[in-house]
């Protein structure tokens, strides 16, 4: 049975690994936020295979595992900075034809 090699003197402890990835996280949201509102839910699920909705969902999920309660719209406004209906109103654009034609051939890429 092999075992996992010792830390090396540079690698992050448990915590603090947590820390960086909040911190990136962190700066994901920000990015999402403020400097690429441009960006549509739908081009993200086309190129990526997520959206904002899906952070939500995930963030909702991890803090429901930890014991929080969190509804869906709270899980939201965390992600998008701002009640949903607020963002969608200022920010949402209509999906194009050629944007719907492109998420459904993602989808068959994703499953």
């Amino acid at each position: 049975m092999s075992h996992p090699a010792p830390p090396s003197e540079h690698a992050p402890l448990d915590h603090e690994t947590t820390a960086i990835e909040a911190a990136a996280f962190r700066r994901l949201l920000a990015h999402l936020m403020h400097e690429r509102r441009d960006v549509q839910n739908i081009d993200l699920m086309i190129l990526a295979g997520f959206c904002r909705n899906c952070l939500a969902d995930w963030y909702r999920e991890a803090a429901q595992a930890r014991g929080i309660a969190m509804s869906k719209d709270e899980a939201r406004e965390a992600i998008y900075g701002m009640p949903f209906g607020e963002w969608k109103a200022q920010f949402q654009k209509d999906a194009t034809p050629e944007q719907l034609a492109a998420f459904e051939a993602a989808q068959k890429h994703h499953d």
